[in-house]
């Protein structure tokens, strides 16, 4: 695999071949190529396209199976079809689509919403607990309270 220093020289040796034009576009396509954001978000669109197909496999070879021994039918679901006339409506594809659309959705929303839902009010439980109060602060904390207690029995 060709590193990323490999690569920034290149591009660096081509900006200087053809002089500050050709150096000023290299160099703001570097910049913009090789933020960590960007690929980041890279790796995150692999990932995703990965996980989409793993979880379109999963809908397809277990849970539709699963669903169509309960229907009758010698193939299953890619055989469910509404015919209306002459016309044929192949409905049976588009319950697989919508299944892995939800189970795509569900395991989303349990992952974007619950699990680091989760984990910021964790951190935000620790950054807002207060820091135990320091002996002067305890005896400050009692003065304060003795001479409000005082001023409301005197009135």
């Amino acid at each position: 695999m060709i590193g990323k220093e490999y690569i920034m020289d290149g591009l660096n040796k081509i900006g200087q071949l053809g002089g500050k034009k050709a150096f000023s576009f290299i160099s703001e396509f570097k910049d913009f190529a090789f933020k960590g954001n960007l690929i980041d978000m890279a790796v995150g669109v692999i990932i995703g396209g990965a996980f989409g197909k793993l979880l379109d496999s999963f809908v397809k070879n277990v849970i539709m199976p699963a669903v169509s021994l309960v229907m009758p039918g010698e193939q299953g679901y890619v055989d469910w079809k509404l015919t209306i006339g002459e016309k044929t409506i192949p409905y049976g594809l588009f319950l697989g689509e919508i299944v892995s659309f939800l189970l795509i959705a569900l395991v989303l929303f349990i992952f974007m919403v619950k699990i680091i839902g989760w984990f910021t009010r964790t951190k935000e439980e620790e950054v807002t607990a207060p820091a135990p109060l320091t002996k002067d602060q305890e005896l400050l904390s009692e003065i304060r309270d003795l001479l409000s207690k005082n001023s409301t029995a005197s009135a």
